[in-house]
């Protein structure tokens, strides 16, 4: 087996994880409710008439503010949505569970045993190409 088929394979592995299956559990939730695909479409049209409010080439304070009034109301809408408040949850443990997969596969890159590599802690990415050195 060569080292993509390999890859493939922990690909689906992590297809099986319990945080992946929530991931997806808690995305077909949201994509199937409907008021909060609503908000969330709102959200995204203020949001560009914010933008474009903000760059005419007359700024009108009391819309821009308006709009953004509307555009933090909304955003705490979709946000306090209890399925996009497990979305969120379930989004954030996937993403440390992948980056930490990214972690360990730099630091093998990088020289490390694979059998004893230890997790960089939070904030360090694990690749000394930008740090300022370790504490």
């Amino acid at each position: 087996m060569d080292i993509m088929e390999m890859t493939r394979e922990l690909g689906k592995a992590l297809q099986q994880d319990d945080r992946y299956t929530a991931y997806m559990l808690a995305k077909q939730a949201n994509d199937d409710d409907a008021e909060l695909q609503e908000d969330i479409a709102h959200f995204e049209d203020l949001r560009i008439n914010l933008g474009t409010a903000m760059s005419s080439e007359e700024p009108d304070s009391d819309e821009i503010k308006a709009l953004d009034s509307e555009l933090k109301a909304v955003y705490k809408k979709v946000m306090s949505n209890p399925r996009m408040m497990v979305f969120s949850g379930a989004q954030q443990a996937l993403e440390k569970l992948v980056t930490n997969m990214q972690q360990i596969i730099q630091l093998c890159a990088n020289g490390e045993d694979p059998d004893t590599c230890q997790i960089p802690e939070a904030g360090c990415s694990g690749s000394c190409a930008s740090c300022a050195g370790c504490h």
